[in-house]
């Protein structure tokens, strides 16, 4: 980690633009997205332990939880063959790829029950934004797209996201089962602050 003031930067003008977008997210999504594309072209500011993954399973590490919980900022470790459920988010989200290359396979539920509708999947390499909220679509299982390679992703959320109710979902059946993530770490970076419940639970 060379330029930790990167990722002050990008929390500092993220602040601004949820401070005069209040609650559009159109705009906050059109205007953070350039941010985060600055933010990620860049390697060298994310500190090593939050960049660390694990043999078993993802990793998810708080980087910044905005003070009024209008955003966090977070970074996503997957090592090689690792992916998520699928699930949601209920808020919206934009995820910028800082090293190796995931694959996001997205999904709709059924009109009524049934299984999720699989409406396709897109390659994410290094430097690529996506975006995801209930307005736009919010189901999707990601999955490093790195063969025998370390994947790091950098997620911007419209809530602490680590601390809400969400949902993982059987692709089979379109059951639903709620879920809250937590986080990997037990303090953030930029503050050294300890987080109350850490440790991820999906």
């Amino acid at each position: 980690m060379n330029n930790p003031s990167r990722l002050h930067d990008f929390v500092l003008a993220f602040t601004s633009l949820v401070d005069s977008a209040a609650r559009d997210e159109a705009r906050i999504l059109e205007q953070g997205k350039p941010l985060l594309a600055c933010l990620i072209a860049h390697d060298d500011w994310l500190p090593a332990a939050c960049a660390a993954p694990d043999p078993e399973r993802y990793q998810q590490y708080l980087l910044h939880c905005d003070p009024q919980q209008r955003f966090s900022v977070v970074s996503f470790v997957w090592g090689p063959g690792q992916a998520t459920p699928v699930h949601d988010h209920t808020v919206w989200g934009m995820v910028g790829v800082l090293r190796g290359a995931e694959q996001c396979e997205e999904f709709a539920p059924a009109a009524g029950a049934g299984p999720l509708t699989a409406l396709g999947a897109h390659h994410l390499p290094a430097g690529a934004i996506d975006v995801v909220s209930p307005r736009v679509g919010d189901i999707h299982r990601v999955s490093n797209a790195s063969p025998g390679a370390v994947s790091v992703s950098i997620h911007v959320y419209g809530a602490d996201i680590g601390r809400i109710a969400r949902h993982v979902y059987d692709p089979v059946t379109g059951a639903a089962s709620r879920f809250v993530s937590g986080y990997t770490n037990i303090a953030t970076p930029d503050t050294g602050q300890p987080l109350p419940g850490s440790g991820c639970c999906v």
